[in-house]
């Protein structure tokens, strides 16, 4: 099968910096990924050659098999991409951005399936408010329809949930979910590393232009070992103790643990200090752990 998203050993350079350092990504079809990595790392510049506004100094990249720089229409027709911008026209409604948005690419009479993106995205009973005056929340509902109204096979959405409500996070991510279900492969790129680790199958994590990480989103959480347990105390925790203490504010610590049975330990040392604990649970690794691990390793 072809993939979806194929880049091959792309460079990119913008003077002296190097954005992208022989970047390898396969995406299939019908994938749910997430790119991640710190700001600057390489994300944005990655999606712009992907959607033709860049070209790679070296390398290649191609969607669904169309090369993005030699076959620049037909790969462009395949793509919906929300951007990380809050970019808009002023002069026109709602419905009107998305019609013009839909005859960019050949389609007219397009308004039974406008009408159904913009009932998920609870953008209905705006479809003939004025751009200028929707909320920033509201926008970004519009940029999502925007990339959609072409019903795209491949979806990228960078940063699609950034300074929203919780409202539109969840019926957005519902209805993405349903496309993906549709067959539709979906590229995320977030800071909520919460969401990747719900929505996304495979994790590529970037830095400094080169991925760091690249695998499922289980095996990525197995690297780690151990567990954390956040306890509320009476007292100050022992100073034998404190070599594992990540968190502390007054007598609230988070202690890292290399494993379940340390916990009998931390609990031993106490009860020999007459130390009570108030309050105590468990907290799984989690894909922000692996993050930082990753991530600070490579700034190592």
């Amino acid at each position: 099968m072809i993939p979806a998203i194929n880049v091959s050993q792309v460079h990119k350079h913008f003077g002296q910096l190097h954005a992208l350092d022989d970047v390898n990504l396969q995406i299939e079809q019908g994938e749910f990924f997430g790119l991640l990595g710190p700001n600057g790392a390489g994300k944005t510049t990655l999606i712009n050659l992907l959607a033709g506004l860049a070209r790679p100094n070296s390398g290649q990249l191609s969607v669904l098999g169309k090369d993005v720089v030699k076959h620049y229409r037909a790969s462009r027709r395949l793509l919906g991409i929300v951007p990380q911008e809050l970019v808009f026209d002023p002069f026109f409604s709602v419905r009107e951005v998305l019609r013009l948005q839909s005859g960019y690419f050949g389609l007219r009479h397009n308004d039974a399936w406008i009408d159904e993106v913009m009932h998920h995205l609870a953008l209905s009973d705006k479809a003939d408010t004025n751009m200028r005056r929707l909320s920033g929340g509201m926008k970004r509902r519009v940029l999502v329809a925007q990339a959609l109204v072409h019903k795209p096979p491949v979806i990228v959405l960078d940063e699609p949930t950034a300074g929203v409500d919780v409202e539109l996070r969840k019926s957005l991510w519902q209805f993405i979910q349903q496309l993906n279900r549709d067959g539709h492969t979906v590229l995320l790129t977030t800071h909520y590393l919460e969401e990747a680790e719900a929505l996304c199958n495979r994790i590529a994590m970037l830095k400094s232009g080169r991925i760091v990480a690249l695998d499922s989103t289980q095996n990525l959480l197995n690297t780690l070992t151990g567990c954390r347990v956040s306890l509320q105390l009476t007292g100050a925790l022992p100073i034998a103790l404190l070599p594992q203490v990540i968190e502390q504010t007054d007598h609230h610590y988070v202690l890292a643990l290399p494993s379940y049975q340390a916990l009998e330990g931390v609990l031993s040392a106490l009860r020999m200090a007459a130390i009570n604990v108030q309050e105590m649970s468990l907290q799984q690794p989690d894909l922000e752990d692996v993050f930082l691990q990753i991530v600070g390793k490579e700034n190592e």
